[in-house]
């Protein structure tokens, strides 16, 4: 009996360690996968460092980044790779869809993968490194940048076993090759035609973490996409170039609008949330301060169109000084970063248009002579019904009696012109021709 108790005890403890195990084992894997379309930027730099801590916390296989980018800010750049480099995931790099690129920034992120990949029909390269400050670097800075993002990137290649000669030509001599090439460079190490297949080819290989060497699970696991919030995709709209400058000028209209309304309250606080839209953008963006100091002396220039007679010279000023200002005021020689030429001149000549006719309204108004009250009497001309002296008299004006006096004498039946008018009381003085 105590033989049969024995054995039933250790089936129950066989059982108690086998099963979760079994569990265990038929529970999937999960890879996270997230997209990163666009210019690299804070937001980008954000949103991929948020990743890496999600799927650290669901304890991924891996994250996968689908990349497509023509480049961006190098100090997001360099803040993608230490989040990468720093994570207890592996971290893939696909280069997808066909057409995509990986380019500038784009090489950097994809030097610095765990796993590199790219998609038919994609290239990468280009990475030689550019201005990002408004304005021309000079020859010895420009060495010093070249020099830095070469070391950089060299060391992000060897750091992963790729081929170190090409990723410093692409940061020197901005080549660029195909995801062909670039499987046959060693530069990427899969060429694959979709997520799947990739997952499927790099189940087994070993990549090296924080945390030391692991070995991938891919085949077959569970794929968790995770898309870019709300909150990231308004962030990373508004940091765009031409996005910034339109919030930039409706922050300006807003508050110019408030200033010469002042009551009317929704142009001033509409207009103040702009501006700080347009500032948080300036703060993702390569802006050249002297660009927009050029913007602000063309607005400055369209007012004082209408308070001084200068035959359109100022507008001319204001209109020159608005579109170079604009062409300055993101300079880069990326495209990404640059206005639109369609957008600068339709903004600065509906700008001139709004300015000059809303303060022309404006100060039209302030202006215009009273025409109710005691103050439109100001100026009017009326008939001397006695004689008018410093001690008062009696006016005719509009068929009503007034009490009048004048520094001036006056004699009965003059014409005269009111020249004030104070408790009931108007001062006169005689009428030119009168």
């Amino acid at each position: 009996m105590a033989k049969k108790v024995s054995l039933l005890c250790s089936v129950l403890l066989l059982s108690l360690l086998v099963l979760p195990a079994s569990f265990s084992a038929d529970q999937k894997k999960e890879v996270l996968v997230i997209k990163v379309d666009g210019v690299i930027n804070p937001v980008a730099a954000e949103f991929i460092g948020r990743s890496l801590t999600t799927a650290a916390q669901m304890n991924a296989e891996a994250l996968v980044i689908e990349l497509d980018t023509p480049g961006g800010l190098d100090s997001s750049m360099r803040n993608i790779v230490k989040d990468m480099i720093a994570s207890t995931v592996p971290v893939v790099v696909y280069v997808s869809p066909s057409g995509a690129r990986a380019a500038s920034a784009g090489v950097f992120i994809t030097m610095a993968a765990d796993v590199a990949a790219m998609a038919p029909g994609t290239n990468i390269g280009a990475a030689h490194p550019v201005s990002m400050g408004g304005g021309e670097m000079s020859k010895t800075m420009s060495e010093k940048v070249a020099n830095d993002a070469a070391a950089y990137i060299r060391s992000l290649a060897e750091r992963n076993g790729r081929n170190a000669e090409w990723a410093e030509d692409a940061v020197r001599k901005s080549v660029s090759i195909t995801a062909t090439e670039a499987l046959k460079e060693h530069v990427i190490d899969i060429v694959s035609e979709d997520l799947p297949k990739l997952l499927a080819s790099i189940d087994g290989r070993k990549v090296r973490t924080v945390m030391g060497e692991k070995t991938l699970r891919t085949a077959g696991t569970l794929i968790v996409t995770k898309e870019m919030t709300w909150r990231y995709k308004i962030l990373d709209f508004i940091s765009n170039p031409n996005v910034a400058y339109i919030l930039m000028l409706l922050g300006f209209y807003g508050l110019f609008f408030e200033f010469t309304n002042p009551g009317a309250i929704f142009p001033g606080v509409a207009g103040a949330i702009f501006l700080i839209l347009a500032f948080f953008s300036f703060q993702t963006l390569p802006v050249n301060y002297a660009g927009l100091l050029l913007i602000i002396l063309g607005l400055v220039l369209f007012i004082l169109e209408i308070k001084i007679v200068s035959h359109g010279i100022l507008t001319i000023g204001g209109i020159i000084a608005m579109v170079l200002g604009s062409l300055m005021l993101f300079e880069s020689p990326g495209p990404f970063f640059r206005l639109s030429l369609s957008l600068i001149l339709p903004a600065v000549i509906f700008t001139a248009a709004f300015f000059i006719a809303t303060f022309r309204l404006a100060y039209t108004a302030y202006k215009r002579k009273p025409v109710t009250g005691n103050e439109e009497l100001v100026g009017m001309e009326g008939l001397a019904r006695s004689d008018i002296t410093e001690e008062g008299g009696t006016v005719s004006v509009h068929g009503e009696l007034w009490s009048a006096y004048s520094d001036a004498y006056i004699g009965k039946g003059e014409r005269v012109t009111i020249e004030a008018v104070s408790n009931l009381k108007i001062k006169v003085r005689r009428s030119k021709g009168g």
